[in-house]
């Protein structure tokens, strides 16, 4: 073993630790179902912020979409453009007015709990509905974070890529079981300013080594996708002029945010509403930064590698493979590097916590004490919580056992599952006074079926209708959501005066 292989050891082996601790330390501090799952609605508002951020990110903003623009350039960036508008819609729009509604709707801890409390669901048929899309959906999330973590594991170590994914997926188990909401919050904002600091100095360095005057030409060496022109142009994709349908799908990308579980739960735990807005400034400006230099890493790093070109799914080691080579040949500072790459490790690690919270607390609190066993009390929720994550990880490290397994497409079809299921019916929820309960439950069933047939069957000659239009599917299920909640809400009976009196509380900001 090198020694700068064992400093990079040293370095994951104390930040791995680091994790496990905050969590038994938090174990302690979990009296109810309420502080497991939402910490007791005693969120601060930096926390929530980088918490919110850093768990919606995952694997996926340093390894996917920088592999992405490696591979086929800068027009990739318009999926970081529709995220950062998501964003910004998101904490504008979304997060005063959910968390209000949440208090509001008889203190709901979860958001198929704020479903069934906000349409005054007495049979249940939302929170059965909307827990089971949440597990489904999550299990494909979770595995493509678990997948990231192997892959992470496997370049830096050279292990092999099952023995690196069990590493990571025991310790994100250890400290999710054990600590429960505030341990992964904790746990996010460590990783979330991890994340940024590596995101913002990594590039700038190589850009340095290069020279910012060379980038162009040795673009151009290393046969970048249209020559330097067009591997520099947001119109281009790699292979030719993007369509129309191309850059709506992945601006589409940003309409996922006021669906996703595991960032909704964050504006629900905030502690109050001043802390809510301090929250909102340090969100976007945190996304905004990790968006741009995600991308800038796509491009530096394919100059800065050369002649070494990365293929074959490589592509998504791109991050990986310059803070290898920066702080090994060189800077040689190896721990400098090992603590870049924590910050990778990090971003896969905070939304895997997340997303095996949020389906304990759907599987727990929604389903078993919601509707399996009503009178189940505090400390048994809280075992069945922890069972379930247990389980959840097992099904996701299953998933991700597959090396070939791609971090961007995994990605891809959760978010566009939870997004088209769970984004109208959130939006529709806190803005339009008429929406119902048939029409939720239209909504959630219509847009999470569009995604799975969209993706999935094979309609138009051999093809999936997402295939053969190009269109992503996350696009059209929030649409025919939207669609299936309006027209349903309108053809079925009004909500009544309860429940539009909540509403008229909720907007007056009561």
């Amino acid at each position: 073993m090198g020694s700068s292989t064992f400093w990079i050891i040293v370095a994951f082996a104390l930040y791995l630790l680091m994790m496990v601790i905050i969590g038994a330390v938090y174990a302690k501090k979990n009296k109810n179902a309420e502080d497991y799952f939402l910490g007791g609605r005693q969120l601060n508002g930096f926390v929530a912020a980088l918490s919110a951020q850093a768990s919606d990110m995952s694997g996926w903003l340093l390894m996917g979409l920088p592999g992405s623009v490696y591979a086929l350039g800068t027009g990739q960036a318009w999926i970081a453009i529709g995220l950062f508008i998501g964003t910004v819609c998101n904490w504008l729009f979304i997060s005063g007015r959910l968390r209000r509604y949440t208090i509001r709707a008889n203190n709901s801890l979860t958001l198929p709990m704020y479903f069934e409390n906000r349409f005054h669901d007495k049979k249940r048929v939302l929170l059965s509905v909307s827990s089971i899309t949440i597990v489904v959906f999550f299990l494909v999330y979770t595995a493509s974070a678990l997948a990231a973590g192997g892959k992470l594991f496997h370049s830096v170590f050279g292990l092999d890529y099952e023995a690196a994914l069990t590493i990571g997926a025991v310790v994100i188990l250890a400290y999710t079981y054990m600590g429960g909401f505030l341990a992964v919050c904790t746990t996010d904002f460590i990783q979330g300013n991890l994340m940024l600091v590596g995101l913002l100095i990594v590039p700038l360095i190589a850009w340095g080594i290069i020279g910012g005057e060379n980038v162009a030409a040795v673009l151009e060496l290393s046969n970048a996708p249209g020559g330097a022109a067009g591997f520099l142009s947001l119109v281009n994709d790699g292979t030719g002029r993007y369509r129309v349908v191309d850059i709506v799908s992945q601006l589409a990308w940003g309409l996922g945010y006021c669906g996703m579980p595991h960032i909704l739960v964050r504006f629900m735990a905030v502690k109050d509403e001043k802390e809510l807005r301090k929250s909102k400034g340090i969100a976007i400006g945190w996304v905004a930064l990790s968006l741009v230099f995600a991308v800038i890493i796509g491009v530096i790093g394919r100059a800065y590698l050369y002649p070494e070109i990365l293929s074959g799914g490589a592509e998504e080691n791109v991050f990986i493979q310059m803070i290898m080579k920066l702080f090994t040949e060189d800077i040689k500072a190896p721990v400098i590097g090992g603590i870049f790459l924590c910050g990778i490790l990090a971003a896969i690690m905070s939304t895997a916590d997340s997303q095996l919270l949020v389906s304990a607390s759907s599987m727990a609190e929604d389903l078993f004490k919601g509707i399996l066993k009503k009178d189940a009390d505090d400390r048994t929720v809280l075992r069945v919580s922890r069972i379930t994550v247990l389980v959840i990880a097992v099904l996701a490290y299953l998933i991700a056992l597959d090396p070939d397994s791609s971090i961007m497409g995994l990605v891809s079809n959760a978010w566009a599952g939870l997004g088209a299921a769970f984004g109208p019916a959130v939006l529709m929820s806190l803005y339009w006074r008429k929406t119902n309960l048939q029409g939720a439950v239209a909504g959630i069933a219509a847009g999470a079926l569009t995604v799975i047939i969209w993706d999935y069957i094979p309609f138009v000659s051999g093809n999936t209708l997402g295939e053969a239009t190009g269109l992503y599917s996350l696009a059209a299920g929030f649409a025919i959501s939207l669609l299936a909640i309006t027209l349903v809400s309108l053809c079925t009976p009004a909500p009544g005066e309860e429940m539009l009196r909540e509403f008229d509380d909720v907007k007056r900001g009561r």
